[in-house]
């Protein structure tokens, strides 16, 4: 037999030679996004698709969270609202189930201590309160409100009353000196005899008071002056002069050729000493 050499061919490997790589490849796949979107309508039985209290309703949310409210309010008292057909009647029922009072004396008040009420306009006002259904904490809170607003434009007169009446003495004193007393004096014996009581308190338009006023006090002085022959307008004490009477009296002393200028006349030094006691008057200096 002759000899062979049986030549073998390498057996290939059905596998392939995959090169190293840090990362393993992953094949891709897609994904795909899935909403499941629910149509609440749809879960509504037939019977009741066409009902109106669920047409509002647009997600089982909805639904839910109004049930649950419902299911709070059972048994709770309800008031029902009264449409555009209602009567006073009607509302007065809404009124009383409210809170509000049967009748309108039933009404309690609270007022600060010392207070001065007016009985007669806060029973109109009760009325008038009752007729409109306030309930008792609204009516306290207008009165509340009423009061307040009174009593802020009181004080506020009161101040510009306090400021105007300052002013006026003080243009008083300055015009009429020392005979400030005597003249006010006049004035308000005037005002006391002959007008009305009460007239100088009269309250003017822009708040302040009728004898707050310079003008009105001179005016009532001047009219005692042109009495003063009558008791009604005599005062006691000493009568004192105005700076201006006193000025015109310091004139006549001192006109040209009077026993004031002429040394050698023997009323000089009388007249001399006249004008200075008048000039101490009208500088409210104490006379000596």
């Amino acid at each position: 037999m002759e000899n062979q050499t049986t030549e073998q061919t390498p057996v290939q490997s059905d596998t392939k030679t995959v090169s190293d790589q840090s990362q393993p490849v992953v094949p891709k796949v897609e994904e795909q996004q899935t909403e499941n979107t629910v149509d609440f309508k749809s879960l509504i039985p037939d019977e009741y698709k066409e009902d109106k209290a669920l047409a509002n309703f647009q997600d089982m949310n909805q639904f839910v969270k109004s049930y649950l409210h419902a299911n709070k309010m059972v048994g709770l008292d309800k008031i029902p609202k009264p449409n555009k057909y209602a009567t006073d009647e009607d509302w007065k029922e809404v009124y009383k189930k409210l809170g509000a009072p049967e009748k309108a004396d039933q009404y309690k008040y609270k007022f600060d201590e010392g207070q001065e009420v007016d009985t007669e306009a806060l029973k109109n006002f009760s009325s008038q309160a009752h007729k409109l259904g306030l309930l008792p904490t609204q009516a306290q809170g207008m009165v509340n409100y009423y009061n307040e607003m009174v009593g802020k434009q009181l004080a506020d007169a009161e101040s510009i009353s306090t400021s105007q009446r300052e002013k006026a003495m003080t243009e008083l004193k300055t015009e009429w000196g020392q005979a400030y007393d005597q003249k006010l004096q006049k004035a308000n014996t005037v005002v006391s005899s002959v007008f009305p009581k009460g007239i100088m308190s009269i309250n003017l338009e822009d708040g302040t008071k009728l004898g707050d006023h310079s003008e009105v006090i001179k005016a009532f002085a001047a009219l005692g002056e042109k009495m003063g022959e009558d008791d009604i307008i005599k005062s006691d004490g000493p009568v004192y002069m105005t700076p201006k009477q006193i000025e015109k009296q310091i004139g006549e002393l001192q006109q040209t050729g009077s026993a004031y200028w002429d040394k050698n006349h023997p009323n000089h030094d009388t007249a001399v000493q006249e004008v200075q006691t008048l000039i101490q008057k009208k500088n409210n200096e104490e006379v000596v």
